[in-house]
């Protein structure tokens, strides 16, 4: 049986929006659920979000949000 914060979650996976972690663990995040496509997305490869490091899309710890890896800067700063 899924509970209805389970069904919502799983109603807006393929949402543009970056999916939070499930929890912490001594401060770190995990996400146990499987990866999809447009986790992955969001946490290696995201304009939007000005984090380096993202919660990781599976298992425990960080990713990094390539984007943001190699367009360091301000967000501002470039025009196109």
């Amino acid at each position: 049986m899924i509970s209805r914060k389970g069904a919502s979650t799983m109603a807006n996976s393929e949402d543009d929006r970056v999916p939070e972690p499930q929890g912490k663990a001594a401060g770190v995040p995990y996400d146990w659920r499987r990866p999809t496509w447009a986790r992955l997305r969001a946490r290696w490869w995201n304009p939007a979000d000005p984090r380096l490091f993202t919660p990781k899309s599976f298992g425990w710890g960080y990713d990094m949000n390539l984007y943001r890896l190699f367009h360091w800067g301000p967000r501002g700063d470039r025009k196109g």
